[in-house]
């Protein structure tokens, strides 16, 4: 077993949520509980140093892990909390996971890390289905590309993996720990199932 990459992980919510009606996502309560909370502990018990991606509600955010807002202003998508994770933060990877999945693997760190090898750049979760570009890992060499992708003003994050060495790890066994809670509906069933 290769050791470990020396990794900080993002949970981004930096987000405006807008189908959760603009509340911070992150902080919206599942079973009493914010669901920043759930994927925190998950990181936590794999043995993740965690930051945070906010551009509100640091302070809330701040308990936990180090907090910081996007660099680029009104920036669209995950693209930003990853962009910003990379130009502020020291690492020589970076792993990114959404605020409103609650449910991420249990072995997910150990699956990605697997993935990488010596000329891996980005890794990416696959459900079986679809690929979970918000569940990722970047390699530090990869920000340049990606600070020249978004000037030129490209925005399809499949497009950077194209020009970057890119693996695809299989999580078809955990497909249901992909699941996103956009709106306030799918979060009341998800609550109620839970």
């Amino acid at each position: 077993m290769h050791s470990l990459p020396d990794t900080l992980w993002v949970i981004l919510a930096g987000g405006q949520a807008r189908r959760m009606g603009g509340q911070d996502k992150g902080l919206v309560s599942l079973n009493d509980k914010p669901l920043i909370d759930y994927v925190y502990h998950r990181l936590h018990e794999q043995g993740a140093t965690v930051a945070v991606n906010a551009n509100r509600n640091q302070d809330i955010y701040g308990k936990y892990g180090q907090v910081f807002g996007d660099v680029i202003e009104n920036f669209p998508g995950p693209l930003g909390g990853i962009h910003a994770a990379m130009a502020q933060l020291n690492a020589e990877w970076y792993g990114f996971v959404p605020c409103d999945c609650p449910n991420l693997p249990h072995n997910l760190l150990e699956k990605m890390y697997a993935a990488i090898d010596a000329g891996t750049e980005i890794v990416v979760a696959h459900d079986g289905e679809s690929v979970q570009p918000v569940v990722t890992m970047y390699k530090r060499d990869v920000f340049e590309r990606l600070e020249n992708f978004l000037n030129n003003g490209d925005r399809k994050i499949v497009l950077l993996y194209d020009i970057c060495n890119t693996v695809f790890v299989d999580f078809s066994e955990e497909h249901d720990a992909f699941v996103n809670l956009n709106t306030p509906d799918e979060l009341q069933k998800y609550g109620a199932l839970s």
